[in-house]
């Protein structure tokens, strides 16, 4: 079997999963599964996300947010070459919207999902070069080693070496924009090393 029929094979699978379905339905938001994701076999370059948000899950493209906007900001890159899935993979820690709890803030990405899928995932797509890790739960997953440390002592480390490089990142939500302002060495010295990668590999 093909590398590219397997992607496809595994990527109907997720699409279909039906996993979470009851606890969705029980969130303020009531919805339905919608796996959210990219991938194929020749992009070099993996964003590892969260979860999708309510936009995303409505669009069923990643990322169609001011959070995406600043993202694709920090990468250098625009709409054109982020949602080409030969170009860039998008893989969130959970495929789908968690939903919103009572006070309309997003719930956690389930851990069920990342359980049931993501080393199957990253088993189908081994050409990826690099993985920028958004926010500390893809961090967490990605770098274990690392649960202790503060996002300050992450991220200014730069690029974690392993069998796949990773270089992590803040989430670009506006939450974050008081550490942002805090820690002006993440403009200055780790985007254009962000970007350096990313016009290397896309």
């Amino acid at each position: 079997m093909t590398n590219q029929k397997l992607i496809q094979d595994l990527s109907h699978k997720i699409k279909a999963c039906n996993h979470c379905a009851d606890r969705f339905a029980a969130t303020k938001t009531a919805h339905s599964p919608n796996p959210v994701f990219q991938i194929s076999s020749k992009a070099r370059l993996c964003i590892a996300g969260q979860a999708p948000g309510l936009r995303a899950h409505d669009s069923g493209k990643p990322f169609t947010d001011p959070s995406g906007m600043r993202l694709r900001e920090w990468l250098g890159i625009d709409e054109t070459v982020f949602y080409n899935p030969e170009r860039l993979a998008i893989v969130p820690m959970a495929f789908c919207f968690p939903g919103y709890n009572d006070k309309n803030h997003d719930l956690p990405p389930p851990r069920d999902c990342a359980k049931l899928w993501r080393e199957q995932l990253f088993e189908v797509i081994p050409q990826i070069e690099l993985i920028v890790t958004v926010g500390k739960s893809a961090i967490g997953w990605h770098l274990p080693d690392y649960k202790s440390k503060s996002l300050t002592e992450i991220v200014s480390g730069g690029i974690v070496e392993g069998d796949i490089p990773v270089l992590p990142l803040p989430h670009p939500s506006w939450r974050n924009n008081t550490w942002l302002k805090g820690n002006p060495w993440f403009e200055s010295d780790i985007l254009p090393l962000l970007r350096s990668e990313v016009a290397r590999l896309v």
